[in-house]
């Protein structure tokens, strides 16, 4: 169970910023995710257009 981001594939590209319904994500130089407010959705997992981002419920 978790949220996991290969930074490796990451382009920072913030596609999945804009479609967490919790604000769990956050896009600075790098993109920082807060395990507190992640409720495991996946959505950002579906819209990453790279496959790095990786949801586990």
């Amino acid at each position: 169970m978790g949220w996991k981001l290969d930074r490796e594939k990451c382009n920072v590209c913030g596609a999945c910023v804009g479609v967490c319904p919790r604000l769990a994500l956050e896009l600075n130089t790098a993109l920082i995710h807060s395990k507190t407010l992640c409720n495991l959705c996946g959505l950002c997992e579906k819209v990453c257009p790279v496959g790095a981002i990786k949801v586990q419920k």
